[in-house]
């Protein structure tokens, strides 16, 4: 049997990608390991709330295989939420918001765009140290006061976006008609 965090992650990425494909035009596994290896810490108040989103993944993955929280290491569920359960998390969010039938895949690839990292497949030969520096510049608020190179530009922002909880950003994003 695969690791835990192995089987985790494949169902994280059946999530919003298809692991059936093998073209590696298509499949973005290298991508997804550095997003998944990658913690998101929170510098902004209450953003500490998207984490527990993330986190919440995990107890829906257990579910899922059939598992409960008894049948792995409690340090397993406690870990840091990574870009890539954070980024997953608020593409559901991000459904709920705009239209319930929608689908969480569309919204995680957007923000993806968002953040420059949406055409990272496995063929396109990127630089790991690239992805590093994108998601640094995400985490650590370095984007523009619009949200440009963050998970939600704004074409009209009323403050500056690098103090502004994500939940915020998301809902200004969504006002705007980010999904047309």
């Amino acid at each position: 049997m695969e690791p835990l965090d192995e089987r985790y992650l494949v169902w994280l990425y059946r999530l919003v990608a298809d692991p059936a494909i093998e073209s590696r035009e298509l499949t973005y596994w290298e991508l997804f390991r550095q997003l998944y290896e990658k913690q998101f810490v929170w510098i902004i108040s209450r953003d500490d709330n998207r984490i527990e989103d993330g986190k919440q993944l995990r107890l829906e993955f257990l579910s899922s295989e059939g598992l409960t929280r008894r049948d792995v290491d409690p340090n397993w569920i406690e870990l840091g939420c990574s870009v890539l359960e954070l980024m997953i998390a608020m593409s559901y969010r991000l459904v709920f918001e705009t239209d319930p039938d929608g689908q969480p895949a569309y919204w995680f690839w957007k923000l993806a765009e968002n953040i420059g990292i949406g055409g990272f497949n496995d063929a396109s030969g990127y630089e790991h140290c690239d992805v590093d520096e994108i998601l640094n510049r995400v985490i650590f608020r370095q984007y523009e006061p619009d949200g440009t190179g963050g998970f939600f530009p704004l074409k009209d922002p009323r403050a500056d976006q690098r103090s502004i909880e994500l939940w915020y950003q998301l809902n200004a994003y969504v006002r705007e008609g980010a999904s047309q």
